[in-house]
């Protein structure tokens, strides 16, 4: 394979499809190469799919790349899964499509630490252009992008409920959009999914695109970034028809994600040099690459209810595709989850601290104590109401590394989990939170059992205990390729990779610190603002046109 092209955006994921997208047209041509496959299935389009998906190992096979950690050592030594698209779309393929764009604060906060340019105002327009709300315009959401975002509906009475007990107990109010003025509260979740279809980045951003500048390869394995005198020039990749290199005239731009875009830099000689050295590869640039791991945790907690509708079974699920396909709107067209709720722990006291503590509510029984071994998990087949206290500022903080210098190996994870005792004090308060919520009498009468944890592990200590083993990814890890000004920045403000010039990095690994949210809206913007830092001065498109349409 001799192929060239002005950019070469390596990883098709969340903000892989955007950037791609978002080059091309401004008329410049543009190779993205995915390792995965298309997306054109039932198993990514459909959005009830996903429960399925996660719970059945030969289906997850097909999409995913089967990381796991390496020993937790806070976590019992466990191997604990960390879920990785490889599909066109990358992880957001796979996700539950929850639609959170962070706290304003969170942006805020990365400006006055020195990235200069992505200010909670400098990042909104990007928010705005990308998305296209069920509501309409506003100075704070957008209307007429790719990417279609829609409030959850027709809520199991469990879940109203709980919108009740968790405002009253908590001292929270009730919210129409986390995503707008403020986020603290209880409210409805919203989906980038509509009418039946997930809208990922690559559905929003690649389908229908029409460009003839625009060539998307999956199928292509990049082994390494080529470097010529201290300049990315092109990439070597692996597809169906064997080796070749790809040029690129003007910039390669990684979009690999939180684990693939480390993996590249150090392959290509960009990383911690006594590291690089062990595996015999040639240091371009000793940068911290692979440092600056975090991810959100959540623990869930499962309680029988009737009022919540669903059922974890074979026949329940099969009777939902059949609806789905013959008149839509069902529960099989959206996603899962059915509420969120922002609220503050005691650590979050501050008057200007942002709620640290994301609370996910579904209508389904869920595995217990965990789901790190790769088989079939079995759940209670009752109707029941699974919550999941979730910290999403971590203390704790890990490390990426190369397993070898062969790019088919999965590189070494390691998220050092519940190394710092404030995560495990922050979790056990939301585990008390959620257990004072389902006692009050707003929903208490609701509720017949507490079936995970359990009436075995009845207090604080007891639960302390247990976290270890059930404490679980949400699947959000940022921070590798850390953005910033200093020492401890692998690319600057504008997502050039130090001391390599024609290299961005834009994904979110680079994070200099995680978002208060699922992280799939953010990663898009990073798109979207890596776009912009390129080729600042292209035609704007409307907002009230689609991408792919001649406005």
């Amino acid at each position: 394979m001799e192929q060239s092209a002005d950019y070469i955006v390596a990883g098709a994921g969340s903000a892989g499809c955007v950037l791609a997208r978002r080059l091309a047209d401004t008329g410049a041509s543009v190779i993205l190469l995915e390792a995965g496959g298309p997306d054109r299935t039932r198993l990514v389009r459909q959005p009830g799919m996903i429960a399925i998906f996660h719970n059945v190992p030969a289906l997850k096979k097909r999409l995913d790349w089967g990381y796991y950690t390496a020993p937790q050592a806070s976590a019992l030594d466990r191997r604990i899964p960390q879920p990785r698209g490889r599909v066109l779309g990358g992880s957001g393929s796979i996700n539950g499509m929850v639609f959170v764009r962070g706290n304003r604060k969170n942006y805020d906060d990365w400006a006055a630490a020195g990235c200069a340019g992505w200010s909670y105002a400098d990042v909104l327009p990007s928010f705005k252009r990308m998305e296209d709300w069920e509501d309409g315009a506003t100075a704070l959401r957008g209307s007429g992008g790719p990417v279609k975002v829609t409030r959850q509906q027709d809520l199991t009475p469990a879940s109203q409920a709980f919108i009740e007990a968790l405002a009253a107990t908590a001292g929270v109010k009730k919210i129409d959009d986390y995503n707008g003025e403020s986020q603290e509260g209880a409210a409805v979740c919203q989906q980038n999914a509509s009418g039946g279809l997930r809208y990922s980045s690559s559905i929003g951003y690649l389908d229908r695109h029409g460009l003839p500048n625009l060539t998307v390869t999956t199928g292509a394995l990049i082994t390494r970034v080529v470097i010529d005198q201290g300049r990315a020039t092109g990439v070597e990749v692996i597809t169906q028809a064997g080796p070749g290199t790809i040029r690129a005239a003007r910039e390669v731009i990684l979009c690999a994600g939180v684990y693939g875009s480390p993996q590249l830099l150090m392959l290509s000689g960009i990383g911690p040099a006594e590291h690089l050295r062990r595996h015999g590869i040639a240091v371009v640039a000793d940068l911290p690459v692979g440092d600056n791991l975090h991810d959100h945790l959540f623990v869930p907690m499962t309680y029988c209810m009737p009022s919540a509708r669903n059922r974890g079974t074979t026949p329940y699920f099969a009777g939902g595709v059949v609806k789905e396909a013959i008149r839509g709107d069902t529960w099989m067209g959206r996603t899962v989850f059915e509420v969120l709720g922002f609220v503050r722990s005691s650590q979050a006291s501050g008057s200007g601290d942002p709620p640290d503590l994301q609370i996910h509510v579904l209508p389904w029984s869920y595995p217990f104590p965990n789901q790190d071994a790769p088989v079939r998990h079995k759940v209670d087949k009752r109707p029941a109401l699974t919550i999941m206290p979730t910290l999403i500022y971590p203390k704790s903080r890990g490390t990426v590394r190369l397993a070898s210098a062969d790019p088919s190996a999965a590189p070494v994870i390691d998220p050092g989990y519940l190394t710092d005792p404030d995560d495990t004090r922050l979790l056990l308060e939301g585990m008390e939170l959620i257990r004072a919520v389902m006692a009050s009498k707003v929903i208490a009468d609701q509720v017949s059992v507490e079936l995970s944890p359990g009436a075995g592990y009845p207090d604080r200590a007891a639960l302390a205990a247990e976290l270890p083993n059930r404490a679980t990814s949400v699947y959000h890890a940022v921070g590798t390729c850390r953005m910033g000004t200093d020492e401890r920045a692998v690319v600057d403000p504008e997502l050039r990779v130090r001391g390599v010039d024609g290299l961005r990095v834009a994904d979110a690994s680079i994070m200099p610190a995680i978002t208060g949210g699922n992280t799939n809206a953010p990663a898009m913007m990073i798109g979207e603002r890596c776009a912009g830092f390129i080729a600042p001065g292209r035609r704007p498109l409307p907002e009230d046109c689609w991408p792919w349409e001649d406005c």
